[in-house]
């Protein structure tokens, strides 16, 4: 396989030469949406997050450019610079280009920092949504992520900061849902959950509140632990939750939460 060069062309595009964000969803290729499989479809070169399976990549047409530019968190990742390079290379060169990425491509997806590359570039940019894990994660449960009864609003947060810069405020981020009634949804938690339950906790949220932390949202390795906020940390080291995760926190999860069994880890779809 064969990638573009690191030069940035000055040149304009060449005629055909277009880029599309789309959002792969959660993982299963059902949720994918029709615009979506036909920008793959269409696509002369993808370049493929480390979370997008081998269902979603094998709609790509037989000739088209496999780029795999894995992003994950502990892991050895691709360069932010250099994937936004080879997205202006390619489609200078002609190409259809597709930035395929896991969820959706603006909500922690760094969408809006490839945008503004590709812009000052000089290149237009469609984005196609996916499904996000956050929505995946708790539709797996079966809960909602707002409730009449029960909340308000949702708060989408990542658990996980840019190096160097500080993290989320989580008792601000606590002190906001008790008021506003909110469910939070955290990203990229699970390492920092620790903290993130000593923030939320010293921020007015209640020990008691409902918690849940969802693996491999959407797919059929998808698996589950319940807990409270007080027992979240614990939960996750005895069940060996790791990344992809997702945890939900708030009383949206109250259904969940008094038909789980000790908190025990649990497939929560079927293969």
């Amino acid at each position: 396989m064969t990638t573009p060069s690191m030069t940035t062309p000055s040149h304009p595009a060449a005629p055909g030469g277009t880029c599309t964000l789309v959002g792969a969803g959660p993982g299963d290729p059902e949720l994918l949406t029709l615009k979506a499989v036909r920008a793959i479809r269409q696509a002369t070169v993808l370049l493929v997050d480390d979370l997008v399976g081998d269902g979603i990549v094998a709609l790509a047409a037989p000739g088209a450019r496999i780029v795999h530019v894995g992003k994950r968190g502990g892991c050895k990742s691709t360069p932010q610079a250099f994937i936004e390079t080879l997205m202006v290379t390619a489609v200078n060169e002609g190409e259809r280009v597709v930035r395929l990425k896991g969820g959706d491509p603006f909500i922690f997806g760094r969408g809006g920092e490839e945008v503004e590359h590709l812009r000052a570039a000089g290149i237009a940019v469609d984005v196609v949504n996916g499904i996000t894990a956050g929505l995946a994660a708790v539709s797996g449960l079966g809960v909602p992520l707002t409730h009449r009864a029960h909340a308000h609003g949702v708060v989408f947060v990542t658990g996980h900061a840019r190096h160097g810069e500080p993290g989320t405020d989580w008792a601000a981020v606590a002190g906001m849902a008790v008021r506003a009634r909110l469910t939070l949804v955290i990203y990229m938690g699970v390492s920092g959950a620790a903290q993130i339950q000593a923030g939320l906790l010293d921020g007015g949220l209640p020990d008691g509140t409902p918690a849940a932390v969802v693996q491999n949202a959407s797919l059929p390795a998808q698996r589950h632990a319940v807990a409270t906020l007080g027992t979240l940390h614990d939960t996750i080291v005895r069940e060996g939750l790791a990344s992809p995760s997702v945890i939900v926190v708030g009383d949206v999860l109250q259904g969940v939460a008094t038909a789980a069994k000790g908190g025990t880890a649990q497939q929560s779809r079927a293969a």
